[in-house]
């Protein structure tokens, strides 16, 4: 059986899914990052929700730092039912292709503007966009705007990335975002990078503040330039076939819980982004960047092929009525 966003939402007024069997759910979620992380705090909060909303009815079980295998064959396994749900967030590109609208740089200004653009005709857009692969989007919740980490050098105008080997996804189009910058990207799975950096494989990464925190970056870096170049989110995605095994009201509660931990997320992440950067300045050294350079550099990227292909004019010029801008 083939889910949606609408038709898990309506499930909560019509019978339209087969009869689930009345054990306790064990719903067992994978993440890449490692505990102690945003991603780890997040989950937690949806684990002690969605069994106080459920009692005796599911069992969430967290799994950090990819304990259930590599986070893309999570995603895949998702559909065919060895795995039950992952919170994830560029790796879901290579299955939804309009969730790279968040791969282009500056087009959010905050996570005010986050939000609505989750709540907006866009959003809805979006998580159709995962219609027929086996999963559901479930919610999205916060992650943070990306700076640059690296070796070298601090990074002040594209002029200072010539050069260095930066990591990145496994995403075409943020390869193409810092090759455009100046930057030779090197793409590589996350598992891969503190590694990379501590060998000199790799001279710099690009993550939210808090993912060089509890990763340990700063042990193998010198400096954090703060270019709030993309905010990406984290995708909760859901597999079918565990959706399908639960009944119709613990359905649309595992979906109105993950919503509900969203707008708390933000505000989370808001406060933590502060406190985090401050704490890692005696730990690596953080300046601010040239942002009206990085924004002329970053401009061609609009109009590039490898992200107006991929993301759909339709879906960026839904997200650019919703965030209104001309």
């Amino acid at each position: 059986m083939t889910f949606t966003r609408k038709s898990l939402i309506a499930a909560a007024s019509a019978a339209i899914f087969p009869a689930a069997v009345s054990a306790e759910a064990i719903m067992q979620i994978n993440s890449s990052l490692p505990e102690g992380s945003f991603a780890h705090v997040f989950l937690l909060e949806y684990e002690t929700r969605l069994e106080a909303a459920a009692p005796g009815e599911i069992d969430v079980q967290i799994f950090m730092s990819n304990t259930l295998g590599k986070e893309e064959d999570v995603l895949q396994g998702l559909g065919f039912g060895t795995h039950q749900a992952s919170l994830s967030a560029s790796a879901v590109s290579q299955i939804n292709t309009r969730t790279s609208i968040f791969d282009l740089p500056y087009l959010f200004e905050d996570r005010a503007a986050v939000q609505t653009f989750i709540d907006s005709p866009a959003g809805e857009m979006l998580a159709d966009g995962f219609d027929g692969t086996g999963m559901v989007l479930a919610a999205m919740w916060d992650n943070g705007f990306r700076q640059i980490t690296n070796n070298v050098r601090p990074i002040v105008t594209p002029a200072d990335l010539d050069g260095l080997k930066i990591r990145t996804p496994t995403n075409r189009q943020r390869v193409e975002m810092f090759n455009t910058l100046g930057a030779n990207a090197t793409p590589l799975s996350f598992g891969e990078v503190y590694s990379a950096l501590d060998q000199g494989t790799i001279d710099g990464q690009e993550n939210p503040a808090n993912v060089v925190d509890t990763a340990k970056l700063f042990e193998v870096q010198g400096y954090m330039s703060l270019s709030n170049h993309v905010y990406l989110p984290t995708f909760l995605v859901i597999g079918e076939p565990f959706l399908a095994s639960l009944d119709e009201e613990l359905r649309a509660t595992v979906i109105s819980v993950a919503e509900e931990v969203a707008p708390w997320s933000f505000e989370w992440g808001e406060t933590t982004d502060t406190e985090t950067i401050a704490a890692l300045a005696n730990k690596i050294e953080v300046n601010e960047i040239d942002f009206a350079a990085f924004q002329s550099a970053a401009a061609p990227l609009y109009e590039s092929p490898t992200f107006v292909d991929v993301i759909g004019e339709d879906m960026i010029a839904a997200t650019k009525t919703a965030l209104g801008i001309e």
